[in-house]
């Protein structure tokens, strides 16, 4: 075997010549989305959907709403999988996170192990959302963001 035979048998990692930003980008952005589709199966396959809107609905908010966030869930999982617009994307689930808090969380204090479920964590992925947008797309983004 020569030198040059030896060389061409070697495959190139497929994160080679990558920016790390980028790999952080998108170990971020797929693993965000995956959070996002694990709490709409949960609502849709464990609550129910008709379940989730009666507790929507027993927060004072329209029953409605739990039909829209488990939409924008499953879809803003999905484009963030396959970084589809990922910055306007995060952005655009940001307001989930935050409602999150005002109707359930935030009476519950700050720790998510109190009783009722703090808004420490819906706090932190709300704020993972914003460094998203601000990081980017990352790698192996099938739809760029403009911004």
């Amino acid at each position: 075997m020569t030198f040059a035979t030896s060389q061409s048998a070697v495959q190139p990692s497929p994160v080679a010549g990558l920016a790390t930003a980028d790999l952080a980008a998108t170990i971020l952005r797929v693993s965000t989305g995956i959070l996002f589709l694990t709490h709409a199966g949960l609502k849709f396959f464990v609550f129910t959907p008709a379940g989730t809107a009666g507790y929507f609905a027993s927060l004072g908010v329209p029953g409605a709403l739990a039909y829209l966030v488990i939409a924008a869930e499953v879809l803003g999982g999905l484009a963030l999988i396959l970084g589809i617009y990922s910055r306007w994307v995060a952005l655009a689930l940001v307001p989930i996170l935050l409602g999150s808090i005002y109707t359930v969380h935030g009476a519950a204090g700050f720790f998510f192990s109190n009783e009722g479920g703090g808004w420490e964590f819906p706090a932190f992925w709300a704020i993972t959302l914003l460094v998203q947008a601000l990081l980017g797309d990352g790698a192996y983004a099938l739809k760029r963001s403009r911004i």
